[in-house]
């Protein structure tokens, strides 16, 4: 059949039940953007390309299927290199199309081109696999082979460019195949190396599941369950995989940042790794709270990708494979004979909730008058509605909610591996968007970061996202004026760069970009507030003026919660 260029992308990526895009329409894109509405596709429109990617990235972390960011040549493919490379640190599968000038204007010898660079060449080390389109044939193999690569492995961005005479060329192409059709769809483990997992989880005293944050993105969260059930045992949350799986919300507890975790992994004799990368922010598995109790326990490690396999620390039985087909060949093999819950779990799980309990009851008055930001956290999450999506952006606030977070969400996305400041507004617009916009979602954030991509707050009201953000506003970088605490001593340098106009109103901008604002200067008001806004119907910001002091851990910089294990991230020893 007859099809443009532009239209058999669009074809193959809904093969994959891909149909919506991020980007900014110009003339390199005008057909697709217009061909994919006709087909029925989203198409998210932000204010920046920066922020395009971090939507689609968003996008992808709530759907489990690759998302697609598209950007115009020159300038706004160049403006999403800092979102290529947060995917692939965050290993998110966004593939990123850019448009290019004929190749007849690239391959002469001129100066001063309009909107010209060579930009194969500049992304290629911040993707897993770079290719263009060099003639209109080859779009079914370069379309179909990035949407392999994304997804094989250890998951990632790849780029594709078009030079802008092949888009509107024709192809003769038969319809688009199904993808079992061209890539391995959801591969098993070696049946083998399954029945030896098996048998060390029958055999073990006390085995925990160690769960990261690929259980959310791949959307594996009830084989995980299931698993879990018939381990009978506790579960632990890396730092990067947050969100609580329906139904073991209970018996679920963040490794490092409560005081049952501790003790779980001490007296483990078995961990079976789930959808994490065994990184610095669990020690590699081997160092910090590894390295005390049973240090000779046994590891099962759950991964995609075989080169990952003994890297951060020896394994004892790897199963190779998509976590979705692997961890139901473990339940198989446990259904006849189910383990009994572990003897510590309903202690583990009534203190922890104690210890959640006794954070919100203590003394948050500041000398200062503002919010304290260990209340600021409490208040908010009271306060977070049912089935909804906690997004999180920012730098001192974020180590203040490990601690203080008094909710269990299904959906937690924030960048950990990266440390990316300001993804979270458009983490959040691309997490709404791939819901259907329909479940809540629940933005607590910084000034700082927030004011990365503050003009999308347009395209969350322009969508009506049901979205409220909840601004901690010290009007300064936090974390950064600890830096300067730490290093030179408090009252020692006058921390420059690091402090700004303290007449910012977040509540003012949001109504100025058609979002309701509030302002809320007492913490014990603060969770009335965001149940109120999320009642109201419509997007709301709300700005909470928190205590700068507090924020940054004290004059002396030692009161930040579980600041000195944060810093155990660091596992070499150095920053």
């Amino acid at each position: 059949m007859g099809v443009k260029v532009y239209e058999r992308i669009l074809e193959l990526f809904e093969a994959e039940g891909i149909k919506t895009l991020f980007g900014i329409p110009d003339p390199n894109f005008v057909h697709m953007f217009v061909a994919a509405e006709k087909r029925g596709w989203n198409v998210v429109t932000p204010h920046h390309e920066l922020a395009a990617g971090f939507m689609a990235e968003g996008y992808a972390r709530m759907t489990g299927t690759p998302a697609l960011c598209i950007a115009t040549l020159g300038p706004g493919i160049a403006n999403t290199a800092g979102a290529m490379m947060c995917a692939k640190v965050e290993n998110s599968p966004v593939i990123y199309i850019g448009g290019q000038r004929a190749r007849v204007t690239e391959q002469r010898v001129r100066r001063g081109r309009i909107q010209f660079v060579k930009q194969e060449a500049l992304f290629e080390n911040s993707v897993k696999y770079s290719a263009s389109i060099e003639y209109a044939d080859q779009t079914d193999e370069i379309i179909r082979h990035a949407l392999r690569v994304c997804q094989s492995g250890t998951p990632g961005p790849v780029y594709i460019e078009y030079p802008s005479h092949v888009i509107l060329q024709d192809l003769d192409v038969p319809p688009a195949l199904p993808p079992e059709d061209y890539r391995l769809v959801k591969p098993g483990a070696d049946g083998e190396m399954v029945a030896k997992a098996v048998e060390l989880i029958k055999a073990a005293d006390n085995p925990v599941l160690l769960v990261g944050h690929a259980v959310q993105c791949s959307r594996g969260g009830p084989q995980v369950k299931e698993l879990a059930e018939l381990m009978g045992c506790p579960v632990l949350q890396t730092s990067g995989g947050t969100a609580f799986i329906e139904g073991i919300e209970e018996r679920t507890f963040p490794y490092l940042f409560a005081e049952v975790a501790d003790e779980i992994v001490a007296k483990s004799d078995l961990v079976v790794a789930i959808g994490t990368e065994i990184g610095e922010p669990s020690h590699y598995g081997k160092g910090y709270l590894w390295a005390e109790g049973k240090v000779d326990r046994k590891w099962i490690y759950v991964e995609l990708d075989p080169q990952a396999i003994g890297v951060n620390r020896p394994i004892d039985v790897p199963l190779v494979g998509d976590l979705r087909t692997v961890v139901p060949q473990l339940s198989a093999g446990l259904k006849d004979s189910p383990r009994a819950e572990a003897p510590d779990l309903q202690r583990w799980i009534k203190e922890d909730q104690e210890r959640l309990a006794k954070l919100a009851e203590q003394d948050f008055s500041t000398e200062s008058g503002r919010v304290h930001t260990g209340q600021w956290v409490v208040e908010a999450t009271k306060a977070f509605p049912k089935d909804g999506i906690h997004v999180r952006d920012g730098g001192c606030t974020v180590i203040f909610t490990w601690t203080y977070l008094q909710c269990k969400p299904h959906d937690v996305i924030w960048n950990q591996n990266f440390g990316h400041l300001g993804t979270g507004l458009p983490y959040a617009i691309g997490a709404s968007v791939a819901e259907g916009r329909n479940r809540p979602v629940l933005f607590t954030t910084s000034d700082s970061a927030f004011l990365f991509h503050i003009g999308e707050l347009e395209t969350v009201a322009r969508l009506e996202l049901p979205m409220v953000i909840v601004v901690g506003v010290d009007n300064s970088w936090g974390l950064e004026v600890g830096v300067y605490k730490r290093t030179f001593g408090h009252g020692n340098t006058t921390e420059p760069g690091v402090h700004w106009n303290k007449n910012v109103r977040f509540d003012k901008i949001a109504e100025g970009l058609g979002c309701e604002g509030m302002y809320v200067e007492k913490g014990e008001d603060l969770s009335a507030a965001v149940t109120a806004a999320f009642a109201s119907g419509k997007p709301t910001v709300i700005h909470v003026p928190i205590d700068p002091v507090i924020n940054h851990g004290g004059n002396e910089n030692k009161d930040t919660p579980n600041y000195d294990r944060f810093r155990t991230w660091y596992a070499e020893g150095q920053q």
